[in-house]
């Protein structure tokens, strides 16, 4: 199919033709100019009206001046341009990178109304495209240019200029109603009957005709205004805009017998439609207004006079430009920040309270495209995944970028026992309160729980009882298969990595620079990544001829020692039989075996560059940073010097967007990243609370959570986190049990599974008041050495009473918590945690002395001891030879500059797990210190961590299945 696409702007981009058309840019300016699909032309009544298929408006106005010129004495024009221009000026004053555009469609290629559209366009100053299908174009070829410009953010005005049989309902419910600037479409059409004018767009040669009849001699208020052939959407908008300005319309048809009397009644006369009918002068009483208007696409007779004949083609394109301006407009307010109308989903607790998935699945959560309507995202800033999850653009934080930050808080908990202290039901239920109950925007921002925990004994970690993220299923599961997505990204460089052991192995420099900088067509180049490897090695050359031959030796070896490769594959699974193995026993693999393991997923560098990235370029600038090991010379070794980053970020292009899923009570959330806190920096995305922050507003809150304890999530989520993001937070939630305290205060030893001793389940106000003068203490003092007050929420579980609940409380001030409140989300919903939403908002109102507990330049080894002795409450530390060798190696690579993310034990203040409560008198071991330069930290090796969870010998496996006939799933909490 033939098309010329003609654009008189260089700064609208214009979509690829299709194979095999024609484009060509014309720096001139062209609208088409008509009724719904026609071309008008204005001409004195007096004039016979030619017949056949010739497109023809005639207007009578009295004794109008044949050479009058239009452009310069009609005030129609005059007005309408001044004031379109002036909204223009205005738009772009306020908005200097908008231009407001129009396409046009149309079948053919006339050019005849070149001269009205330079004219209008020149005097307005507008952006117009014009596309030019062939003649006899296919409703698909017209669906497929119109799907393209309903995408395109440049274009506010699409105008349809196509025969009335190609108008067929499928292309016009294909072209969005916010760019129909005709009005042709339903939606536009019922707005404009509604009397709705603010949503809708009235059809240009309407608002021209009602222009010009409201401006005749006589005035016409409360006159009858007769139109003929009153059929379509152009008839609908006549009759609508002639009564609304205090006209009285009346439709007839050609056929009509009585025709005759109602002309000679008329005080003005429309002739719409196609029909060939002239009205004989003797018919019209004079001074009536008449216009003919006929709907074709046949060319007008050449050399029209720019007269008052065709001052309604000029008034006509002028009110098309304005809408194109209206359009603009609309869509510059759309991408203001919205108020939230936020409905939330009714709660009706049951007790006993019952198990968590029959809870999930008795609430049937919102569609997830009108929550995201309810809190103020754009349709185009969704990526729906089924029903109930979608993906989110990071273009809302470009849409949003001078809305203030809402308010930022995050829960932490004391140190974690095998009882559990539920920060995530905590934080859930928080959120939950605020939304629902004191209708104060929220937000939740939870990391993306592993399979492995899932199928292995921790369980899901969608919250709990009646503060659970739903559907609960889902989110425990694949989710948006963000960590499918790292899973491969991740092996795809350990892939890399032996690959090219084994071809530098068995290759000369000869082969590998030809392997590696192939000869295509003749022609020899550098891949771009490959050029970013040159100027790293110091080598300023583009010319694969140009290079020395060691340079070109340089250039493919990397030399990877074997042995200090720190990259291994991983699997969302726990396997503990893959913690070390054996790879490059094939006999095709040529003797290349070493050992090397597998990590769970979650554990990768890339769900730690995930988590901190701020935005698509910074995780493809960390992703390439990442160091995979080193040479035999001692040189670090990156994913850009394997030539993979580029293919890893477009592996993770999608992961990096958030998700958005909702609470039981219909409260939005966003599950992004994973990373343990343990052996990473335990906290969900950067980009999810940014994303946030924006959408809840200056007076909304934001609400995350850190992994583990105070001590370790909340302390890198200070460090490492606030650094990255630059956020700042207002408010510390730590999280505290009756049970953990107990079992800090001196309680005994508890296994999951096995009965829980009678210390636990009866009162026990000496063993309380142990853990919080010593835990809860602890924490408290962490969270106050960054500056930030601290509220306590005691999650309330059956077998607590009310004077531990109390004392807890009381001795949590006494430590200094801003305030400490009971919890009792599990069973109660949003409502069990007013109280503690209530004084989180009280102490948001407070100013926060946030402050870094070091300052980045501080060396290695004092950034480590900082920790150790002012979070853990250690006397000091003791580095391993090992460790002492990894630090001087990394101050070499000019690595001392990052921050510290301790890898060390969740169940204890120490090195020592079986050390409860707030531990003192000990020295700290480091027995190893690695590197994490993508994501961009040092991570000291406290003891063995292990990076690769085993299964129990009884796994949650056992109790989830499937119901074969409904699909559902059971067994998962």
């Amino acid at each position: 199919m033939k098309s010329i696409i003609r654009s008189a702007c260089g700064s609208l981009r214009i979509h690829q033709a299709r194979s095999g058309t024609n484009v060509s840019g014309l720096s001139r300016r062209c609208l088409p100019v008509g009724a719904a699909n026609g071309r008008l032309i204005l001409r004195a009544a007096s004039t016979t009206t030619s017949g056949g298929t010739s497109p023809k408006l005639a207007v009578n106005f009295g004794k109008q001046s044949q050479k009058e010129d239009v452009l310069g004495y009609d005030s129609s024009l005059r007005e309408v341009v001044q004031s379109t221009k002036e909204a223009l000026v205005a738009l772009e004053r306020r908005n200097p990178a908008i231009k407001p555009a129009l396409v046009i469609i149309q079948a053919g290629e006339d050019d005849s109304l070149l001269e009205i559209n330079k004219k209008m366009a020149e005097k307005i100053g507008l952006n117009i495209t014009q596309i030019c299908l062939a003649k006899d174009c296919s409703e698909d070829e017209i669906v497929e240019e119109i799907l393209k410009l309903n995408e395109d953010p440049r274009v506010h005005g699409v105008y349809l200029h196509l025969p009335p049989a190609s108008l067929t309902n499928r292309v016009l419910n294909t072209l969005k109603p916010e760019k129909d600037i005709d009005g042709i479409s339903y939606l536009n059409m019922g707005h404009l009957v509604q009397g709705d004018l603010n949503k809708g767009f009235v059809p240009p040669i309407a608002s021209a005709v009602v222009d010009l009849l409201e401006k005749h001699d006589a005035p016409l208020e409360g006159r009858m205004v007769l139109i003929i052939g009153a059929e379509g959407p152009l008839g609908v908008a006549l009759q609508c805009m002639i009564e609304r300005s205090g006209m009285v319309a009346l439709k007839s048809h050609s056929s009509f017998k009585n025709l005759q009397t109602q002309v000679m009644q008329a005080d003005a006369v429309v002739l719409l439609g196609s029909e060939n009918i002239d009205i004989p002068p003797t018919w019209v009483r004079p001074g009536t207004a008449f216009i003919r208007c006929e709907p074709t696409l046949e060319t007008v007779e050449p050399a029209i006079e720019i007269t008052s004949k065709s001052g309604l083609g000029y008034l006509t394109a002028v009110y098309r430009i304005q809408n194109v301006v209206y359009s603009c407009s609309r869509w510059l307010q759309e991408q203001q920040y919205r108020p939230w109308r936020l409905r939330s989903l009714k709660l009706q607790p049951q007790t006993p309270v019952p198990s968590d998935i029959e809870i999930s699945r008795a609430q049937t959560p919102k569609p997830v495209n009108q929550l995201a309507e309810e809190i103020g995202l754009l349709p185009e800033e969704l990526e729906t995944y089924g029903r109930s999850k979608a993906k989110v653009h990071l273009s809302l934080l470009d849409r949003l970028h001078k809305q203030p930050d809402g308010k930022y808080i995050l829960v932490a908990g004391i140190t974690p026992t095998p009882l559990g202290e539920g920060k995530s039901t905590v934080t859930i239920g928080l959120v939950q309160a605020l939304s629902a109950h004191l209708k104060l925007n929220s937000f939740a921002c939870l990391r993306q729980p592993s399979q492995g925990p899932t199928f292995g004994v921790k369980g899901g970690a969608a919250g709990g009882g009646y503060a659970q993220v739903i559907p609960m299923e889902e989110f425990n599961l694949h989710l948006t298969g963000d960590i499918h997505a790292i899973t491969a990204a991740n092996n795809l460089v350990a892939a890399a990595i032996d690959a090219r052991m084994l071809h530098e192995v068995t290759q000369s420099d000869k082969a590998l620079f030809n392997r590696l900088v192939p000869s295509v067509n003749g022609v020899r180049r550098f891949s771009p990544i490959q050029i970013s490897r040159l100027r790293r090695l110091g080598i300023d050359k583009l010319d694969p001829a140009s290079l020395t031959p060691q340079e070109v030796s340089t250039f493919v070896r990397l030399d990877l020692d074997p042995s200090k490769i720190t990259w291994q594959r991983v699997v969302d699974t726990n396997d503990r039989f893959l913690r070390k193995i054996t790879v490059g026993q094939a006999n095709t693999e040529k003797g290349q075996i070493r050992e090397t393991g597998f990590d769970i997923a979650v554990a990768s560098e890339i769900m730690a560059i995930l988590a901190l990235a701020d935005s698509l370029e910074d995780m493809k600038n960390r992703l390439a940073r990442m160091v995979v090991g080193t040479s035999r010379s001692g040189q670090p070794v990156t994913a850009e010097d394997l030539g993979v980053s580029g293919a890893l970020a477009v592996l993770m292009k999608d992961a990096i967007k958030p998700t958005l899923m909702q609470t039981l009570e219909g409260t939005p959330v966003f599950v992004h990243a994973g990373p343990f806190a343990n052996i990473a920096h335990g906290n969900s995305s950067v980009l999810a609370d940014k994303l946030a922050l924006k959408l809840v507003g200056k007076d909304g809150f934001v609400v995350t959570e850190a992994g583990f304890g105070a001590d370790i999530g909340m302390e890198k989520f200070f460090n490492i986190k606030c650094r990255a993001s630059g956020l700042r937070p207002n408010v510390v939630v730590l999280v505290a049990t009756v049970r953990a305290l107990k079992m800090h205060g001196g309680g005994p030893n508890v296994s999951a599974g096995a009965p829980l001793p009678r210390e636990y389940i009866d009162e026990n106000l000496t063993l309380v008041a142990g853990g919080c003068h010593s835990n809860l203490r602890k924490q408290i003092q962490i969270a106050h050495l960054f500056g930030v007050p601290v509220v306590v929420a005691v999650n309330v579980f059956k077998t607590d009473t009310q004077p531990e609940i109390d004392l807890v409380c009381q001795i949590a001030k006494e430590c200094g918590a801003s305030d400490a409140v009971p919890c009792h989300h599990w069973a109660q919903g949003g409502r069990g945690s007013l109280e503690l939403a209530q004084a989180v908002n009280n102490a948001a109102s407070k100013h926060s002395n946030f402050q870094f507990l070091y300052n980045i330049e501080m060396p290695i080894v004092e950034k480590i001891r900082t920790i150790a002795q002012n979070v853990y409450g250690a006397d000091d530390i003791e580095l391993s030879p090992e460790a002492k060798a990894k630090i001087d190696y990394y101050n070499q690579q000019g690595f001392s500059s990052l921050p510290i993310c301790m890898a060390k034990t969740h169940l204890s203040l120490s090195h020592m797990p079986e050390k409860k409560g707030a531990p003192t008198g000990f020295v700290l071991p480091i027995r190893d210190v690695r590197a994490s330069i993508g994501a961009g930290f040092i991570y000291p090796l406290v003891g063995t961590m292990s990076t690769m969870p085993g299964l129990p010998t009884r796994p949650c496996f056992y109790d989830i299945d499937l119901d074969p006939v409904t699909e559902e799933i059971t067994g998962l909490f």
